[in-house]
């Protein structure tokens, strides 16, 4: 379905967010036979719906939205509404045409598209992507999840999407180029459990892409793909590190040697794996990426890297305090523990508990010597689960402010004090970007 097959429609827009604007905007210069906007999640953080918005489409709020939804030929939802959210059970069962305003903007732009999706890595895969493409002179516009909405996007000859699981799963076109970084249980309560959530995001892949690339080390990845046709980035036959001329870890394309583990900025092997994926993507698009390895290394080593990940705050005491928050699940802090291998570690975990297992981490830290302060709500159960850890010292403590103080005690000298919480936000926070904040200033504050 494409913004045009809307025309002389009745269409509901279902949220007043970002997303919500966009669409409606959008949808409006279409010509449909009628337009409204749906809302039934207004909180303080909503912005008011005045001006031309309230023009295009006038907003209903409250439970007579499920009204207009219902009425609607087609709904336009927005990625932050759940697919078990009781009225998308309704309108499923009553075979509503629902859909979403990427997958109406994919629509029309999918051919000249590349779309990252995947539960860890993909904010850093897709920027790295658009970074190197236009060091190689290959322009594009980047948005999707991270940034600005699809149906904002200026028109160009290329672009690259960051692609949420809630994005992926109501597309009916896939990218010239689909990306998946990554595969584990994310976001189930939105989903409805493990395997809806593999395949509303495995939904990127459904519908013809002329290339597939993902990372090749991922096991829970490899066995969803099965015997598809894909990249897979960190092999030999691809992108991958290997050792290099000087006997130290080199990106390699296949048998090339491209330039030195250490361009790299950032820390972690999972990061090495984003660069991969990345440098295959290219490959994919025709760049010639030995031929450009000199230029492409120079790209790499002035890559910043994205707030909330894996960000260093710096310390006058010698520790490294380290801002991981956007790690809300086990497997990703998991990769941020392994980043700081070898070096004397605290992590600080805890948030919103939405009843994750907590084993396959107490697993990863069988064999390591590691602090770990749990913070409320989930922390003093991840801590239980991790109970009984030979090298694994446990502690709680009331808040994150008061975790950031005692981590000051417990951390040897040199040691890193890692915030990468295996839980979301909400609840204690406004969002991610509020936890951070408070997580700095707590640093600041207790500074010696």
């Amino acid at each position: 379905m494409r913004l045009s097959d809307l025309r002389g429609r009745t269409v509901a827009v279902w949220g007043a967010g970002r997303e919500g604007r966009a669409a409606v905007t959008a949808i409006a210069a279409h010509g449909p036979a009628d337009l409204v906007a749906v809302d039934d999640s207004a909180n303080f953080l909503t912005l008011p719906w005045e001006g031309p918005l309230a023009e295009a489409a006038p907003l209903v709020t409250g439970e007579a939205g499920f009204d207009r939804l219902a009425a609607a030929d087609v709904v336009v939802r927005s990625p932050g509404v759940p697919n078990t959210h009781p009225w998308m059970v309704q309108l499923r069962a009553r075979a509503a045409t629902i859909t979403q305003g990427t997958a109406l903007w994919m629509a029309d732009h999918a051919d000249r598209t590349v779309g990252v999706t995947g539960s860890k890595g993909k904010s850093t895969t897709s920027s790295l992507i658009s970074h190197l493409l236009a060091a190689v002179d290959r322009p594009n516009v980047f948005g999707g999840n991270i940034g600005v909405p699809t149906l904002d996007l200026p028109e160009a000859d290329l672009y690259v999407l960051e692609l949420s699981s809630y994005q992926c799963s109501d597309l009916t076109d896939s990218p010239r180029i689909a990306v998946v970084t990554a595969l584990f249980p994310e976001h189930l309560d939105a989903h409805g459990g493990e395997a809806e959530y593999y395949r509303d995001k495995l939904n990127l892949l459904a519908y013809g892409p002329r290339t597939v690339v993902v990372n090749g080390a991922d096991p829970r990845l490899a066995l969803e793909l099965g015997d598809r046709a894909a990249v897979r980035a960190g092999r030999p036959d691809t992108a991958h590190v290997a050792s290099g001329p000087d006997g130290t870890p080199w990106f390699h394309l296949a048998d090339q040697p491209l330039f030195p583990r250490a361009v790299l900025p950032l820390v972690g092997r999972h990061n090495e794996g984003n660069l991969c994926v990345a440098l295959a993507v290219l490959d994919a698009l025709g760049v010639d990426v030995v031929a450009r390895k000199d230029t492409l290394a120079v790209a790499v080593a002035e890559f910043q890297g994205l707030a909330h990940r894996l960000t260093e705050i710096a310390d006058p005491s010698g520790l490294t305090f380290v801002d991981d928050t956007l790690a809300t699940s086990p497997y990703a802090a998991m990769h941020a523990i392994d980043a700081y291998e070898g070096r004397p570690l605290t992590v600080i975990v805890g948030g919103a508990d939405r009843g994750l297992d907590y084993s396959p981490l107490a697993e990863h830290l069988a064999e390591r010597e590691i602090t770990v302060i749990g913070i409320p709500d989930s922390g003093p159960r991840i801590v239980e689960a991790l109970a009984g850890l030979p090298g694994v010292r446990t502690e709680t403590a009331e808040d994150l402010v008061a975790a950031v103080g005692l981590s000051r005690k417990l951390t040897p000298a040199g040691g890193v004090v890692l915030l990468s919480p295996a839980a979301p936000s909400y609840g204690r926070f406004r969002n991610f970007e509020h936890r951070s904040e408070v997580f700095a200033q707590a640093v600041a504050d207790t500074a010696p």
